[in-house]
């Protein structure tokens, strides 16, 4: 597998302003996101990781149009990391330089993990993935974010996750006014900038802009602290110089950082091919998922090797890259040179963001990404899959992200074979009543319905079709009983395509008890690889034919 897109230059105007539009939107993000999952001081590592995963993931990515970088589901398991790490003693203070490189471990084992589910071909599975789960699990993060950012947009120092932060608010003195301040004009100017102005200086960009200029002037520290107010907490310096690399700590914690690694693969691996398909749908393409997780993975590795928060195929970015005409990988690698550019120039003006300001983006990101179309009418839909949907919800926030969605592919999975076993039941039923009449004449030729009639009641057509599940098995042992009401057994498999193992045996075992009664038992219309399935369980009287099939059985009865 060739792991590098061929760069094409056709579109190379479209690409430049495409990336360079992409960086201006991924920056106030990367920096809120990095924030947001490492804490005071972690702005800057969002930042290293747009750059460095950015452009990894756009020269081996599998989707030439998409964009990668920090984004909200990323940053919010980082932020679980780093209170699993400081629940067995490691110092949150990024600061004190033994946080950062347990995190970046697993940032890069996570890299490593999900370049491997690449290699693998595991691509196409990744994403067979019911709507009501991942509506579920996508709300559940944006939920997340809201939760995790109510501190900091009120000016209260809280940490760890949903249920410490929630505790945290409850027992936290008055709100810091003053930050208050700043996270509400924030809101107002992410909200309420004029599609018009959105076109050409996006909306979080704006509040950058606008905010932070305001918060030095109207809130002074030293004004602030003779009206009895906290100062505002800011970002705080930024190093200056670009990206270098850091060595990650991989000598303790191992079952930590595993399990951390793990999931952020799964989710680097669901948030990057969901991402793949909106851009496939902009640009009318197919994108290669194989190719791309092993390079969302390598560049999340790479992130990792230089302290970056790991990324994936950020929607927003992708769509806006498209938008502005982006075509090719050329776009994603300009939207990292940029934001390098940025990187070396800017910290001195970085280092003043309000910490209210990053929350107040963040809060609109969070409540962008909850799914309130299918939220808010899903019980009208199904209430079963309005069940679902809240309980991955549910889960995600309170519980854990990784088994949120495992439970709910799991009992989705069992309502969807449900589903297929009531409607395999309902086929035997309507096929096979009364037994060798009714129906019997919608499948069959003149000729299979004259040898039918022939047999009379001497003989019990039993008609399957559709892929046999094992839901199946079920219908086939309940028609076992009145195998002693006939003669002769026909089992028709005309219409299976495929037939599972436990099927298969349910097979075996109504033939074997018609033989165990002495009855005549086919099976008629097999397919080649279901010939071969059942004759490796037993069952030898198989034939392609079901004329031919009859008409065995009507010599046989003759005799």
């Amino acid at each position: 597998m060739a792991l590098i897109h061929g760069l094409h230059y056709r579109n190379l105007r479209g690409d430049l302003l495409g990336g360079l539009t992409a960086a201006v939107v991924a920056l106030p993000l990367a920096l809120a996101f990095g924030n947001a999952a490492l804490g005071p001081g972690g702005a800057i590592y969002g930042l290293y990781g747009a750059v460095a995963a950015g452009f990894i993931a756009a020269l081996l990515g599998g989707t030439p149009a998409q964009v990668s970088g920090p984004t909200g589901p990323m940053s919010v398991t980082v932020a679980g990391v780093v209170s699993s790490l400081a629940a067995v003693g490691v110092s949150r203070d990024l600061a004190s330089g033994e946080m950062l490189p347990l995190v970046m471990a697993a940032v890069v084992i996570g890299g490593l993990l999900e370049a491997l589910l690449g290699v693998f071909r595991l691509g196409r599975y990744i994403t067979l993935v019911p709507y009501s789960v991942v509506s579920g699990f996508m709300s559940g993060i944006g939920v997340i974010i809201l939760i995790l950012q109510i501190g900091p947009f009120v000016g209260i120092n809280t940490r760890g996750g949903v249920i410490s932060n929630i505790g945290m608010l409850l027992e936290s003195s008055t709100p810091n006014l003053a930050a208050v301040a700043v996270g509400c004009m924030t809101l107002a100017v992410v909200f309420c900038t004029p599609a018009r102005v959105r076109q050409w200086v996006p909306s979080p960009l704006l509040a950058l802009l606008i905010v932070t200029p305001l918060s030095l002037l109207l809130f002074n520290d030293d004004r602030l602290r003779e009206l009895g107010v906290e100062p505002l907490a800011r970002i705080g310096s930024i190093p200056e110089g670009g990206l270098r690399p850091a060595l990650p700590d991989f000598s303790r914690h191992w079952a930590t950082l595993l399990r951390a690694g793990a999931v952020l693969a799964l989710l680097g691996a669901i948030d990057s091919l969901l991402t793949s398909m909106v851009a496939d749908n902009l640009t009318q393409t197919n994108h290669n998922s194989n190719r791309e997780l092993i390079g969302q993975g390598l560049a999340n590795t790479c992130a990792g090797l230089v302290s970056g928060l790991p990324a994936a195929g950020a929607t927003m970015r992708t769509v806006i890259n498209i938008q502005s005409g982006g075509q090719t990988p050329i776009s994603g690698m300009t939207h990292s040179v940029v934001l390098l550019l940025v990187l070396v120039g800017a910290g001195p003006m970085a280092a003043t963001i309000p910490t209210a300001l990053l929350a107040g983006i963040l809060i609109k990101v969070g409540l962008d990404i909850i799914d309130w179309g299918f939220l808010l009418r899903a019980h009208r839909l199904s209430a079963k899959t309005a069940a679902l949907m809240y309980a991955v919800l549910l889960m995600t926030v309170f519980w854990d992200l990784i088994w949120g969605v495992l439970v709910g592919m799991f009992i989705a999975n069992l309502l969807t074979v449900d589903g297929i076993t009531q409607s395999q039941l309902q086929w035997m039923d309507d096929d096979n009543h009364p037994l060798g009449r009714a129906g019997s004449s919608k499948h069959l030729n003149p000729d299979e319905q004259k040898i039918i009639e022939d047999c009379g009641n001497r003989l019990m057509l039993f008609r399957l079709r559709g892929p046999m599940s094992f839901g199946a098995a079920r219908g086939i042992n309940s028609r076992i009983a009145q195998l002693h009401n006939y003669e002769a057994l026909l089992l028709d498999i005309s219409d299976v395509p495929r037939m599972g193992v436990t099927a298969a045996l349910a097979v075996e075992r109504m033939i074997q008890e018609a033989e165990s009664q002495g009855r005549i038992a086919v099976v008629a219309g097999a397919n080649q690889q279901l010939t071969q399935r059942l004759r490796r369980f037993g069952v030898d009287k198989v034939m392609p034919d079901r004329l031919k099939a009859l008409e065995h059985i009507q010599n046989v009865l003759k005799r």
